[in-house]
């Protein structure tokens, strides 16, 4: 089972729209919401270089921003 970790923020729709991307195809995945837990803020940074959010890691590899088809495409490797 691929662990899949989502970092988001409350005020971001394109991370909703993610969520709601998983959920919908029942992928389970852990959200850590950087305004909830803003010490994970420089684990998302020092790993990827990008500030912006979503951003979901998938066993170690990274997808910046809503990108579906890469999300599947790291889930069935």
């Amino acid at each position: 089972m691929k662990q899949v970790t989502v970092y988001t923020t409350t005020t971001c729709p394109y991370c909703t729209l993610l969520k709601n991307f998983l959920a919908e195809r029942g992928i389970p995945f852990k959200e850590v919401n950087l305004h909830q837990h803003p010490e994970a803020i420089d684990y998302v940074v020092r790993s990827t270089g990008q500030m912006g959010v979503p951003q979901t890691e998938i066993n170690g590899r990274w997808v910046i921003g809503f990108d579906p088809q890469r999300i599947m495409q790291l889930l069935q490797q």
